[in-house]
């Protein structure tokens, strides 16, 4: 990571896009620049009044892929932190996902154990790049197909397009981090695969446009945010390791 922050104007207005986003963004710019040269062509002052929102469209396609630094408390090293921008939508008691549940281990036995679970929502508006809440190894990752519902809603975590991780930190603890899609979602987009050893606020995935992120708290641990607050991804804290 960048050692010192960036305050510069352009920073905010031309900041570092991720590699998944480049893609949409050019297709956005060729289209409203085409759309550009026939409006010229044909003299049309309708057709030139409708090119401005286009770029300001392409704008808004390069800033939704958005990939800032992030800045990970140095003096904090029990620290779970989000791994996603948004708002806390739920906190729950729950068992950790099925489908991370190893073949051996009886469905029973695996729903007898309850994590809480911290949800955050995010909006069109917010950085949809993901970050891992704490150091450590993707011990099994698990991709599950599913619906579009609107991802506030407690019935995404088991009804919606998701992929699960469970994580095992360096101290031994294990917890899982699920990206869910929403109601404008449509691709999940890991980075990483089982066997990865990742270190705290370093980037495993984005989901395109709109969607939540469910952090399963290791045991013991206690979330230290509430329902609605504003979290940021790679720093806000969600808990401490024991």
């Amino acid at each position: 990571m960048e050692n010192k922050p960036d305050f510069s104007n352009t920073a905010y207005l031309l900041p570092r896009i991720n590699k998944e986003g480049k893609r949409f963004g050019l297709i956005a710019v060729g289209i409203a620049f085409a759309f550009t040269i026939l409006s010229s062509a044909l003299q049309s002052a309708i057709l030139c009044s409708l090119a401005l929102p286009l770029w300001l469209l392409a704008y808004g396609v390069f800033l939704f892929f958005r990939d800032p630094e992030r800045y990970p408390p140095t003096d904090d090293p029990k620290a779970i932190l989000s791994p996603a921008d948004g708002r806390i939508c739920l906190i729950q008691e729950v068992p950790l996902p099925e489908e991370l549940k190893p073949e051996d281990v009886p469905l029973d036995d695996w729903n007898r154990e309850t994590f809480t679970r911290v949800s955050v929502f995010m909006s069109v508006f917010n950085v949809h790049v993901n970050r891992m809440p704490t150091a450590g190894t993707i011990e099994r990752k698990a991709y599950v197909p599913g619906k579009y519902l609107n991802a506030s809603l407690d019935k995404a975590s088991k009804d919606n397009e998701r992929c699960a991780y469970l994580i095992k930190a360096k101290d031994g603890a294990k917890y899982g981090v699920v990206q869910i899609a929403g109601l404008v979602a449509r691709r999940i987009v890991p980075f990483v695969e089982e066997g990865a050893e990742l270190g705290q606020a370093e980037r495993f995935g984005l989901i395109r446009f709109g969607s939540r992120l469910d952090v399963y708290l290791p045991n013991g641990v206690k979330p230290e945010v509430r329902l609605g607050q504003i979290m940021v991804a790679g720093e806000t804290v969600l808990g401490h390791l024991n």
